[in-house]
């Protein structure tokens, strides 16, 4: 599935249960000598909701929220009889909501973000971070179209004085009062992605929060060239990304 460029391996454990080591999702993520994705998602069984999702890094790590990740397993889900129009799922012990709202068109409720970090320096770069479900360090740069993402990204992603953890790393370019474009590296598939949801929303918050955007609706245009839709409440309490998602082929692999 494709959710804005971030492409997903989504795989139905509903019935029967799936136990992929890291190396065998790492290699079904693979590309050109796998099936090759950006992570890859279990849509599970639930007690409380819909589904459950489980999401796994390129790198065959468990991995953090994914918004379009989410955005695709909800499509998915309503696809293949596993929740109607209006959809509900857990990930990493929180429940989102989602909803389809139309032909490939999914909006998804977020996490309250937090953790905010203003004005700090890495890497000869200035920063600015947020939690939107997953970290998210923001750069805002000049000529986005040509920066170098991913050496840059890179480099900030690893530093691990500032990010043990590690981070993922957003370089922005304000277009307008309620417009952007952003270029994410993603931490676990160690690259720049043509989309990341968590990212989109990230940007469009701490830009609001700094006052370069002016709108609590934000377009944000992607590597892909696709726009995501990022819109939250004046305290900040709801968040809502949309956009498009869609199966790009489906097959069968053993697992």
């Amino acid at each position: 599935m494709s959710g804005a460029g971030n492409d997903f391996i989504v795989i139905d454990t509903t019935r029967s249960t799936v136990n992929l080591p890291e190396s065998r999702i790492r290699s079904l993520c693979t590309r050109r000598t796998g099936i090759g994705a950006d992570g890859l998602i279990l849509i599970g069984p639930s007690d409380t909701s819909d589904f459950s999702m489980r999401y796994y890094n390129a790198d065959g790590k468990p991995g953090s929220m994914c918004g379009n990740g989410g955005r695709c397993a909800a499509y998915f889900a309503r696809l293949n009889d596993i929740a109607g129009e209006t959809v509900s799922f857990e990930a990493n012990g929180d429940r989102y909501n989602a909803w389809i709202t139309g032909p490939e068109k999914v909006k998804l409720k977020m996490t309250v973000p937090g953790d905010y970090r203003n004005n700090f320096y890495a890497n000869g770069f200035s920063c600015h971070f947020i939690d939107t479900g997953s970290p998210h360090t923001i750069i805002y740069t000049e000529g986005l179209e040509t920066f170098n993402v991913d050496d840059a990204g890179r480099t900030i992603r690893s530093n691990s004085d500032l990010f043990p953890e590690g981070t993922n790393v957003n370089f922005l370019e304000i277009t307008g009062p309620d417009t952007l474009n952003v270029r994410t590296f993603e931490r676990g598939v160690e690259a720049e992605t043509l989309a990341c949801g968590t990212g989109a929303v990230a940007a469009a918050i701490m830009s609001y929060k700094l006052g370069k955007v002016s709108s609590k609706s934000v377009r944000v245009t992607v590597r892909s060239g696709d726009v995501l839709h990022v819109d939250f409440s004046d305290d900040l309490q709801e968040v809502f990304l949309s956009g498009p998602a869609k199966i790009v082929y489906t097959g069968t692999v053993e697992v």
